[in-house]
């Protein structure tokens, strides 16, 4: 029988009376995350194209139509190795300590208002993002790769490869590249979706007066938060690409020197079509089938399917 604890309530996570809390395994979130990003690692990588070469330009369509007649369909997949490498180490990471902290904050009688969601859900993205960063640096790379004259290409063959080279051609100092950009980035990231899911959820059930959970409830929260997500994250989703895109040894306030030179405060918005409809899909997989793993733990364990 899984290890079953009370649980208290909290204002914005509404609890169905006589429900209680099993321990999940910290695994679910790195999981679910990987099975959301074959869905999402195409529009990622038209993204990042578009943040890296100005294609932002040419719209979305154009530029995944362009890539797609220049490197197939295989093309919109570059970097899924890399990709998945990074769910399984920053996803799991944010989404397994989110949860962990969440829960002791409530076992200890401690107020999960918006504000303390926001701050655990930005803690554990930034140090999920340290865990995740070299996989970032490589995905980047690879999915950029084939935009680059053919003299300029690394070729990366798969995530551990691009480690291997990255390694021998430009030293440790490549793995952190971009680090405390993309720390701060995925702690926002983490804060506006995973907090503002909760509270969502919470003001969604509140609203409709439901005290069930249920898989439309879940898609209209994850939806909202991946707004939030994406237009909060955007300034410096450019910045983090820009940084682990390039080999050289830039810093935020240069890029973002030269964004401003050369586009105006436009570049704060560059790629946001094709990062909300990414986080769209990827922020409803990803926590609908974080949902599926408990659902199905919970069967298998035995435990009545009104616990949480």
């Amino acid at each position: 029988m899984a290890e079953v604890k009370h649980r208290i309530p909290s204002p914005l996570l509404p609890t169905i009376p006589g429900t209680t809390r099993i321990d999940y395994p910290k695994w679910f979130g790195g999981s679910a995350s990987c099975m959301a990003v074959v869905v999402s690692h195409p529009l990622d990588l038209v993204k990042v194209r578009m943040q890296m070469d100005g294609g932002a330009r040419q719209g979305t369509a154009k530029t995944a139509i362009r890539i797609v007649q220049s490197e197939g369909i295989s093309g919109l997949y570059s970097g899924l190795s890399a990709g998945l490498m990074r769910q399984l180490t920053y996803g799991s990471v944010r989404i397994g300590l989110y949860e962990s902290i969440k829960e002791k904050c409530r076992e200890n009688g401690i107020s999960l208002n918006a504000p303390a969601l926001a701050m655990v859900a930005a803690t554990t993205g930034f140090v999920g993002a340290m865990f995740g960063t070299p996989s970032d640096i490589a995905n980047i790379r690879m999915q950029n790769d084939r935009s680059l004259p053919p003299a300029s290409r690394r070729n990366y063959a798969h995530v551990l490869d691009a480690w291997v080279q990255m390694k021998r051609t430009e030293g440790w100092r490549a793995f952190t590249q971009g680090l405390w950009p993309n720390c701060v980035r995925c702690a926002g990231m983490t804060a506006s979706q995973l907090a503002s899911y909760d509270v969502f959820k919470g003001l969604l059930m509140s609203f409709t007066g439901t005290k069930n959970e249920h898989p439309v409830l879940h898609v209209f929260a994850s939806l909202l938060a991946s707004l939030v997500a994406t237009t909060v994250c955007s300034p410096m989703d450019v910045i983090k690409t820009q940084l682990m895109g390039s080999s050289g040894q830039g810093s935020t306030l240069k890029v973002i020197k030269e964004l401003t030179a050369t586009e105006g405060l436009k570049w704060i918005f560059r790629g946001w079509t094709p990062s909300f409809v990414r986080l769209g899909p990827q922020t409803m997989a990803t926590l609908v089938l974080l949902e599926q793993h408990k659902r199905m733990y919970r069967a298998i364990k035995g435990v009545d399917g009104a616990s949480l």
